[in-house]
């Protein structure tokens, strides 16, 4: 699967049918798993981050088919990945857990061509971090505009990184707001 120390592995999943109107026939559900993974560079100063960088895309693509699976067979419609850095490490350290080798794999296994989102932020064990998602084809679609909250209650310890991939299978339940609608957009939809 990829060159990383794995600890743990958490999964979270939401379901959504009304948030103020009435109940919809098609619920959100989002989903996040976390791989709680060892820092090697945790207590020491490195120029080059290859160790997380290099392996990253492996672990996307468990954390995508995980993520998949906690949907329960509905198709992911949006997207973003995010990370919790131990103490002893560096906020850079997860950052280089989410680079172009995650989002390659990310956009690959649901179906995806637009900009991945993403979170990091240092923390320790039971630190939230919202992470945002939006539409994986166009990240301007504004009906996706949406977060996950994800919390690991024995984790990062101060030598972990936790990783996240998030996914949701619809925008939100009662968008309303206007702007560039799911059916609209071309492209990425950044222009």
């Amino acid at each position: 699967m990829s060159d990383f120390e794995i600890r743990a592995w958490y999964t979270h999943v939401e379901q959504i049918n009304s948030d103020g109107g009435p109940t919809v026939a098609e619920p959100l559900v989002k989903a996040a798993v976390t791989a709680v993974i060892k820092n090697p560079y945790a207590g020491r100063y490195s120029e080059s981050l290859d160790e997380l960088i290099d392996p990253s895309g492996a672990l996307a693509v468990e954390l995508v088919e995980r993520c998949k699976a906690a949907l329960g067979g509905r198709e992911a419609e949006s997207c973003g990945k995010g990370a919790i850095i131990g103490l002893a490490g560096e906020q850079e350290h997860g950052v280089a857990c989410l680079t172009t080798p995650f989002g390659d794999a990310m956009r690959e296994g649901i179906g995806g061509t637009g900009w991945v989102t993403s979170a990091t932020k240092m923390g320790t064990a039971g630190t939230p971090i919202d992470v945002p998602l939006a539409y994986k084809l166009a990240l301007f679609v504004r009906e996706f505009y949406d977060a996950i909250t994800v919390s690991i209650p024995t984790g990062p310890r101060p030598d972990e990184i936790a990783v996240i991939a998030a996914m949701a299978t619809r925008g939100r339940v009662h968008h309303r707001i206007g702007g560039l609608a799911k059916a609209d957009a071309i492209g990425d939809g950044l222009r």
